[in-house]
């Protein structure tokens, strides 16, 4: 089978070579998934990188997010048989068939695409487990969205609304402002050309925001802690900007607001049952019609290296999939 195999620690065109290896041949508790589609995201380059906290030991491929049907079973499955279409958050997902976990799959509507699929666990996830678990946010509630163009950016617009919050987004430049409103945001702002701080305090009428979903760090937190509510809730995403923030304790106590780390991946090791809890909520959000992914681009295997480039370059919008089977003469 063709596969990514990453070599050594580097950026993602220096490591990464397109190899043709063995087929995959399922442990006890795994089944093999003909992969139809890897969705990409900031992580996995992270972690091609060396620079995320997973590190899988060299060589390994890339890919944690995959959408597939089944086509071998382990010794000891069960619940699952060949032909279903599964989804998985194993690793391994840039290549033509992959093992997974029996406790890491889950399965695919019938209504839900393959790249659909691929697109809604991490992005998804993660926003129900910050939105809901965390920041328990209300309907009626404002939220402010940083980062509102991107993958768990949109995933916040699409779920604060279904729980029925006013939503505001910040993004770069005015498409990706666009966007933001096409996804159902009430109103968004060009960081690039505002005054955050003012923005939102004019757009709260000097309020704040009840809750942040912040997800860039550096800067934009420095200004969007200035944006909180009393009672408000900071949600610590990540750090895209690649400066992690400090917070003064004398604002947080004055303002009365809590900062909240959001590790969805820590939270799923100690709650056995969580990844599955939230399958079964992204599932129920889509089938009503409240989440829909936004796709930035849909590429073939061959191409995951620009992939990657394009999300390291702050080029997305949305979620770059790679469609396994796609033609790629």
């Amino acid at each position: 089978m063709r596969a990514w195999q990453v070599n050594d620690l580097g950026e993602p065109r220096d490591v990464m070579t397109l190899e043709e290896i063995e087929d995959p041949t399922p442990a006890a508790d795994e089944v093999v998934l003909k992969v139809e589609a890897c969705g990409l995201k900031f992580p996995d380059r992270l972690q091609i990188q060396g620079g995320y906290q997973v590190k899988p030991p060299l060589p390994f491929i890339p890919g944690g997010e995959m959408a597939g049907t089944v086509v071998a079973l382990g010794s000891d499955v069960s619940g699952i048989n060949v032909g279903d279409r599964m989804l998985s958050m194993g690793m391994g997902g840039l290549a033509e068939f992959a093992r997974a976990k029996v406790h890491e799959c889950f399965p695919i509507p019938d209504e839900m695409s393959f790249d659909q699929a691929a697109c809604l666990l991490t992005n998804y996830g993660t926003t129900v487990f910050a939105l809901e678990n965390r920041a328990k946010l209300a309907a009626g509630e404002t939220m402010l969205v940083t980062a509102a163009a991107g993958g768990v950016g949109s995933a916040a617009i699409q779920v604060g609304k279904a729980l029925g919050a006013r939503v505001l987004g910040l993004a770069g430049g005015p498409e990706k402002v666009q966007t933001v409103l096409e996804l159902g945001a009430d109103d968004a702002f060009d960081y690039k050309e505002v005054d955050i701080v003012e923005t939102v305090r004019a757009a709260t009428d000097n309020n704040g925001v009840d809750v942040c979903y912040e997800a860039v760090g550096g800067d934009t937190f420095d200004q969007v802690r200035r944006c909180m509510a009393w009672d408000g809730r900071l949600l610590v995403i990540g750090f895209t900007s690649g400066r992690i923030p400090d917070a003064p304790a004398n604002h947080i106590l004055l303002k009365n607001y809590a900062i909240m780390g959001v590790h969805w991946g820590a939270w799923l090791g100690r709650n056995r049952s969580g990844l599955s809890e939230n399958w079964t909520r992204i599932v129920e959000l889509f089938g009503t019609g409240h989440i829909d992914p936004l796709i930035h681009s849909i590429r073939p295997l061959s191409e995951a290296v620009e992939g990657l480039e394009d999300i390291g370059a702050r080029k997305t919008v949305g979620k770059v999939v790679i469609s396994i089977g796609a033609d790629e003469s």
